[in-house]
C-alpha cells in the first residue's frame, strides 16, 4: 500500500512537542522524511531518538523562528541532506496571556515575534524551493483565538494576522503550483493549554472540563485532531484548495 506523503520532505516549525509532533508523527507514519526546528534543544533530542528508534527519516535542528538567518540555515540543511521541502507547517508558537491593562511591551512584542516575523521567516525560506520545482504546500496554524479570546490580545492578533498572511501567500504562489492554508484549533489538549491553565489557577482537568462543557461534539481535541487537518491541505489531492482556513474546534466558530 502507497503511503500518502511517500516520497515527500515535510518541515515543521516548532514541532518537537504537542501539536507540531502531532503533525510530525502523521506525516512520518504516512512515508514523508520530516524535518523540525525548535528551541527547546532537550525535547529536540527526544523527539528525534523517538522517531529515529521508529524508523522515521527525521533531521532535528535547534534554531529559533525570530532569527532570520537560523531559519534559513535550517532549509539549507535540509534541502541537503533530503532534496528539497515540499511541504511546510508553521507551527512554532508561544503565548504571553494577560489582561491589556497588564500587558507589557515584552508581552506584546515576543507573541507577534515568533508568530508572525517565525512563519514569515520560514515562508520565505522555503518559497524558492517550492517555486523551483513548481511545487509546495505551505500550512499556518492559526487560532480560534484569532476570532477574540479575553486575556489574549497579542495571540489572538497574531493568529488573526497569520490568516492574512496565508490569503496573501495563496494569492502570489498559486500560479507556482503552491498552495497556502491554515488550520485554527479549538481547545486541544497540549503543554500549552496546560500553561493557560496554571495561569488562571484551575486544575488541568478541571479546566478541559469546563472547556469540553461548550464544544458541540462533547469532547476536547487532541494533536491528532489538527494534524489530520494539516494533512488535507498538504495532499497532493487538494490542490484546488487555497487560500482557505478551517477551524478544528468541535463545532462552528463565527
Amino acid at each position: 500500500m502507497v503511503k500518502r506523503f511517500e516520497g515527500k520532505v515535510v518541515f515543521v516549525t516548532g514541532g518537537s512537542r504537542g501539536i507540531g509532533k502531532g503533525i510530525l508523527q502523521l506525516f512520518a507514519e504516512e512515508g514523508a522524511k520530516v524535518a523540525i526546528i525548535d528551541i527547546n534543544e532537550q525535547a529536540l533530542q527526544e523527539t528525534e531518538a523517538e522517531f529515529t528508534e521508529k524508523g522515521y527519516d527525521i533531521l532535528a535542528l535547534q534554531a529559533n523562528v525570530v532569527h532570520a538567518e537560523e531559519v534559513s540555515n535550517a532549509v539549507e540543511e535540509v534541502v541537503h541532506k533530503f532534496g528539497t521541502i515540499d511541504i511546510l507547517v508553521n507551527n512554532a508558537g508561544v503565548i504571553r496571556d494577560n489582561m491589556l491593562f497588564k500587558m507589557t511591551d515584552s508581552d506584546w512584542q515576543q507573541v507577534m515575534d515568533v508568530h508572525l516575523k517565525g512563519s514569515f521567516h520560514a515562508a520565505r525560506a522555503v518559497q524558492s524551493h517550492m517555486v523551483k520545482q513548481k511545487y509546495g504546500r505551505i500550512i499556518t496554524i492559526s487560532s480560534t483565538s484569532a476570532l477574540g479570546n479575553r486575556g489574549q490580545a497579542n495571540y489572538a492578533t497574531a493568529k488573526a494576522g497569520l490568516q492574512g498572511f496565508t490569503k496573501t501567500l495563496a494569492i502570489e504562489l498559486g500560479k507556482f503550483g503552491i498552495t497556502a492554508n491554515s488550520v485554527a484549533p479549538g481547545f486541544i489538549e497540549t503543554d500549552m493549554t496546560k500553561a493557560t491553565a496554571e495561569r488562571v489557577g484551575v486544575p488541568f482537568d478541571e479546566f478541559v472540563k469546563a472547556s469540553v462543557s461548550q464544544i458541540p461534539v462533547g469532547r476536547s481535541g487532541k494533536p491528532a485532531d489538527i494534524a489530520n487537518a494539516v494533512a488535507f491541505f498538504a495532499d497532493e489531492q487538494s490542490s484546488f484548495v487555497n487560500g482557505q482556513v478551517i477551524y478544528v474546534a468541535g463545532g462552528p466558530k463565527n
